[in-house]
């Protein structure tokens, strides 16, 4: 008689100890429950993980302090039509490309889509993806007309996850990418990486497989180096790069402007930055280390003023530099959350990694102050939310574009209070309020309604 065996494979010895190397063995705790099947699955989920590197990233992200602070001092506003004039002339010359960070789901919103799928419920029913795609094609034609060029285009990078990949291209897709050329869009994923309890060791969201989230907007420098798209900036001929976050209705993409005012400047590094409206508000804001030290940022209270609104510029050499070095001694943020786990969830921390922590690297930085109600018009939670909500970010939308038609000297008649309504300006129109006269001049229109050609 034969003898049958229900002993299980004991897991590879090799790797087993290069995870007691770095107190992670706890990964394989269920292993002896585990079908061959779900082996090769939990096998295949380590493998692909870059231990010694995560393991860094895990003690130094744990035993950091933060960073001592102090104030600074706001950046002063002059030269705005000589800044606009060079930068549609560094556009023209094809020197500025758009990364847009676009990772999120819209989970706050009350939607599973990407972020920018987002119809916030202006008149024309537009995209947040819409709004930006044409306030870039709003730019070019300025630029062309400005230099006397044929045609001038942007080229649009645009940072996904591996929650959001799938569903951004097939929306751009869908709606023909918004008048763009197709070519002039390529999208590309930031990382993850694993999530961990407060010990430090990762959270397992099944037996065989360890849980995982996004690595943060502050993924795109690795991102970009991993993909190659440093390299295809370079061969393209593009020297600065304006980076900013999909959930702003009034981002100005592209802004001329700011483009000439970092050029002037001539530094590495810029951000636009608003006065913080209220204690609690859930910005970062910018502060030296010290007299002449590097900027960077940190979460406090009022006593610190200028918001980081995600509104960011860089030389192309810069990003380069931090692609290649930030890596080296990097720090995560550390957030509390619910993480799916074998448990159902588990509290544990999530790592991240900002865009603004390439800050204290540059060799020089600026900072460009704008007025919040015309720049700042944030998405983040569902209507009904005090704050940051669809309802709040269209208001701001529609009370800036009345403003620039009354500018522009026309009229307004509504049927509901105009507190709670006006107009929107597409910007196939107007990209800051500009070249409104023969349009508006004398006439009458009736909010809420889209003005467009």
């Amino acid at each position: 008689m034969g003898i049958h065996s229900n002993a299980v494979a004991a897991p590879p010895q090799l790797l087993l100890e290069r995870l007691k190397d770095y107190g992670q063995e706890d990964a394989f705790a269920l292993w002896d429950e585990l079908s061959p099947e779900e082996h090769h699955l939990l096998l295949n989920d380590i493998q692909s993980l870059d231990l010694s590197r995560i393991d860094r990233i895990i003690r130094c992200s744990l035993r950091s302090q933060g960073l001592p602070v102090a104030a600074i001092e706001p950046v002063p506003e002059s030269w705005v039509e000589r800044w606009w004039k060079m930068g549609l002339k560094a556009i023209a010359e094809g020197k500025l490309a758009v990364l847009l960070l676009s990772g999120g789901q819209g989970t706050r919103l009350g939607s599973s889509d990407p972020k920018g799928c987002f119809n916030i419920g202006l008149p024309s029913g537009k995209s947040l993806f819409q709004l930006q795609a044409e306030r870039i094609l709003c730019v070019q034609r300025l630029a062309a007309q400005a230099m006397n060029e044929g045609s001038v285009t942007i080229h649009w990078y645009i940072m996904t996850s591996p929650f959001t990949d799938d569903a951004t291209g097939k929306f751009f897709e869908s709606h023909k990418y918004f008048g763009l050329e197709a070519d002039q869009v390529t999208f590309f994923q930031q990382g993850t990486i694993p999530c961990i309890s407060k010990d430090g060791r990762y959270v397992m969201e099944t037996p065989f497989k360890v849980a995982k989230s996004p690595d943060g907007n502050g993924g795109v420098y690795t991102a970009l180096k991993s993909s190659r798209l440093l390299e295809d900036m370079a061969t393209r001929g593009i020297k600065y790069v304006d980076c900013y976050g999909v959930d702003n209705a009034l981002v100005r993409v592209a802004d001329p402007t700011f483009l000439g005012y970092f050029i002037d400047k001539g530094v590495a590094a810029a951000a636009k930055v608003v006065r913080k409206a209220y204690p609690q508000e859930k910005v970062g804001v910018f502060v030296r280390r010290g007299k002449g030290g590097p900027l960077t940022v940190q979460t406090g209270r009022l006593r610190f003023c200028w918001s980081n609104v995600c509104l960011h510029m860089f030389t192309l050499d810069f990003l380069n530099q931090v692609a290649n070095g930030l890596e080296k001694d990097s720090i995560y943020h550390l957030a509390e959350k619910k993480i799916p786990s074998i448990h159902g969830y588990t509290m544990g921390l999530k790592l991240e990694q900002f865009i603004f922590d390439a800050f204290p690297y540059a060799p020089s930085t600026a900072l460009f102050e704008v007025l919040r109600e015309e720049e700042f018009a944030p998405v983040k939670n569902a209507n009904g939310s005090n704050y940051e909500t669809p309802d709040s970010a269209r208001l701001l939308v529609l009370r800036l574009h009345t403003r620039w038609v009354v500018a522009a000297g026309g009229f307004l008649t509504h049927s509901v209070p105009l507190y709670s309504t006006g107009v929107e300006v597409s910007p196939h129109c107007s990209y800051a309020g500009e070249n409104l006269e023969s349009i508006c001049r004398g006439r009458t229109f009736h909010a809420p309604c889209e003005i467009t050609f």
